[in-house]
């Protein structure tokens, strides 16, 4: 598997694993809470990507220009499930 897929499938379990515990934390309204933290994920995880970026230019030794792709990529899957992820319980609690 490579690097930018671990990334991405990191990203998503850290989604899951902050809709996990905000349903245990928000008990009254489990649903609510839930959107809430799949809304938080999104600057959390815009960090993250950028702090993955960050070590493929200085680590790794790539480009701005050759990670800058990359990072969208890394960033966008996990966020786009992350909005559908808040529409979809943000829907269900109307």
């Amino acid at each position: 598997m490579s690097h930018t897929l671990k990334v991405i499938a990191g990203g998503v379990l850290l989604l899951g694993l902050l809709v996990l515990a905000a349903r245990f934390v928000h008990a009254g309204a489990p649903a609510a809470g839930m959107a809430a933290a799949a809304r938080w994920f999104i600057p959390i995880w815009l960090i993250g990507a950028a702090i993955n970026m960050w070590f493929g230019v200085v680590k790794a030794g790539y480009t701005v220009a050759e990670e800058a792709p990359i990072f969208l990529v890394v960033f966008a899957v996990p966020a786009a499930v992350a909005v559908l992820v808040a529409w979809s319980l943000s829907r269900g609690n109307s």
